[in-house]
């Protein structure tokens, strides 16, 4: 799957927003911190290095990720890039006059920009997930009759999209349809998933997206430390 040497660390980035900064619990029960201390054990058992960067920023649209990201992603290299935005991307600020942060067709060219820039500075596996629903689904958006449900709900359908027109080397996992799976219609479960925002994930949010995606990262680094013996 890789070129990595043997003799050279296997870089792991996350590439996101709060959702894998893990705003608003302990740091050690966010879900990308779990999914490093899985991967730290891996390195272990193969006698290899594993470098893993949370190079995520609270509120960022993926218009301020491209910004950042030369040096964030691009300066240091990296093999296997974890990708996660489109929760701010979706919102929709007063001060814009009914119009989203990033534009759907913005949101989607920004998407493939990022993959673009991740498999041309190393990335052999891209990983790109779509978000959880949240329970902000009553107040609509001002000068709109969209609430923010709605909108990500639609942005979520744009990750789906880029994620199955991209190459093989993207691997798109559906968080949305997990926490729809697991919380079915039930709105005080999905409650208990999230924060009192009804937006960002509580502990219990975290292990859901810890279940869905660690096994699949893990295997991923796996695969690349044997291939490169």
């Amino acid at each position: 799957m890789t070129d990595t040497s043997q003799h050279d660390p296997l870089r792991i980035t996350f590439f996101g927003d709060s959702i894998c900064v893990g705003q608003g619990v302990s740091i050690y029960n966010g879900w990308v911190t779990r999914v490093a201390g899985c991967l730290e054990r891996i390195a272990e058992s193969h006698n290899r290095e594993i470098v893993v960067t949370n190079a995520s920023v609270n509120g960022n649209t993926t218009r301020q990720a491209l910004e950042r990201m030369p040096y964030d992603v691009q300066s240091h290299g990296v093999d296997i890039l974890i990708v996660q935005f489109g929760m701010n991307d979706c919102n929709y600020w007063q001060t814009d006059r009914g119009l989203p942060r990033v534009s759907p067709a913005g949101f989607a060219a920004n998407l493939a920009e990022i993959i673009d820039r991740g498999r041309a500075f190393g990335a052999k596996r891209i990983f790109l997930h779509n978000n959880h629903p949240t329970t902000r689904d009553r107040d609509p958006f001002p000068g709109t009759s969209k609430t923010y449900e709605d909108s990500n709900r639609e942005y979520n359908a744009i990750v789906r999209r880029v994620g199955a027109e991209a190459p093989r080397d993207v691997v798109f996992i559906d968080i949305e349809t997990s926490f729809k799976d697991i919380a079915g219609g039930d709105s005080e479960k999905l409650a208990s998933l999230l924060l009192a925002d009804g937006l960002h994930l509580s502990r219990k949010g975290h292990d859901i997206y810890f279940d869905v995606v660690a096994d699949k990262i893990e295997r991923c680094a796996a695969e690349a430390l044997e291939a490169a013996v």
